[in-house]
């Protein structure tokens, strides 16, 4: 097969330019690196985007699921719901708490957390749970709100979501997002908790730092986390704000380039939209079925590395993965995660990407498929 690319496509560069050079040089010369005034602004702006009422933001999305479970009390001998069709801090934030990760199934068309599987798993010590909005599907919070539980949502590939008309973050009792290098907003590193619950926004602030008050005394009525957002990140992640709209476009033509290009290629299918939400469009995610496909997932990705395209696996099941295993064992199958474990790839997407950029991944498929279907 000819080669299409004489350099490595990256899977997810952020795109970063001057305009976020010069904010953090700005913020570097105003002598106020740490948590400040940058801080307090970004949290005004994500909430005017979001509309949503309390934005705090900490130092990554890893701990503001772990500030949102302490505030609403999530400890020793408690138990959390998640799925296991994550990123391994998604239930590393639950184990930091001191309760336990339980994982449950995942539903067979998007691969978010199934709340009936949720419902099977549930004892008189569940005290939570977190759903994720995978690849920037909103998970069905509606569904998993009637278990009667609180639901803190991982809503790292999400920003800007809607689920069923109203914007991801709204309606449980708190949704973190990242800002990750990958992620919709960067600022290198970096999370925010959203919460309409006034009591709930005071208690993560309150945990985030040790506060002082107008006179420089300070006080703690919590045990705190030293995980402030520093003002140089905030810089990063102002700008990055201004850029959505403008991302949104880019990110909307490449999914449709994918959409198009691999229609019609059997045994290679990408995860199920619905159509009644808004989804965030964080990952393209296909599933490489074997039998159909001609290879696995796995003799996909090394070929397409072997082309000079990067990919990346969203995700490996977290109750399989060695820590968890043996700490958290799961007594019942997972059959739906653990098969797509084996099957999802990740394609490349950033609006660093250019449409040849995306041509070149979608002929690139192809002509694997090609080959290795015959």
């Amino acid at each position: 097969m000819r080669a299409l690319r004489r350099t490595r496509l990256e899977f997810q560069p952020p795109s970063i330019g001057e305009e976020e050079v010069a904010a953090v040089a700005e913020t570097l010369r105003s002598g106020w690196l740490g948590p400040g005034p940058k801080e307090k602004l970004l949290e005004r702006r994500v909430a005017d985007v979001l509309g949503v009422r309390n934005v705090v933001a900490v130092s990554s999305c890893t701990v503001a699921i772990e500030l949102a479970l302490l505030a609403l009390d999530v400890g020793v001998g408690d138990e959390v719901i998640t799925t296991p069709l994550t990123w391994p801090a998604t239930a590393n934030a639950i184990a930091h708490t001191g309760a336990r990760p339980v994982f449950c199934d995942v539903r067979e068309d998007d691969l978010t957390l199934d709340a009936a599987s949720a419902s099977d798993v549930r004892t008189e010590r569940t005290k939570a749970v977190v759903p994720v909005h995978l690849a920037g599907q909103p998970a069905d919070v509606d569904a998993i709100g009637a278990l009667g539980l609180p639901v803190v949502e991982d809503a790292a590939h999400a920003f800007g979501a809607v689920s069923h008309g109203r914007p991801v973050g709204t309606t449980s009792a708190a949704a973190c997002f990242s800002l990750y290098v990958t992620k919709h907003v960067v600022a290198a590193e970096g999370g925010l908790v959203v919460t309409a619950d006034d009591d709930l926004a005071g208690r993560v602030r309150g945990m985030r730092r040790v506060s002082r008050d107008a006179s420089g005394h300070y006080d703690q009525l919590a045990p705190a986390i030293k995980a402030s957002l520093p003002d140089v990140l905030s810089a990063i992640a102002l700008v990055q704000l201004d850029k959505l709209a403008a991302h949104d476009v880019t990110r909307a033509r490449q999914f449709a380039s994918y959409d198009e290009g691999l229609a019609d290629l059997d045994g290679i299918e990408p995860l199920a939209r619905d159509p009644r939400d808004v989804h965030a469009r964080h990952l393209y995610v296909v599933r490489v079925d074997p039998e159909r496909a001609g290879a696995t997932r796995d003799e996909y990705q090394r070929a397409l590395a072997q082309e000079l395209i990067a990919t990346s696996i969203h995700f490996l099941p977290v109750h399989r993965l060695g820590w968890f295993r043996e700490r958290f064992p799961t007594p019942r199958p997972l059959p739906v995660a653990e098969r797509a474990g084996a099957e999802v790839l990740s394609l490349p997407l950033s609006p660093v990407h250019s449409d040849d950029d995306i041509r070149d991944v979608v002929e690139t498929i192809r002509s694997l498929h090609s080959r290795f279907a015959a």
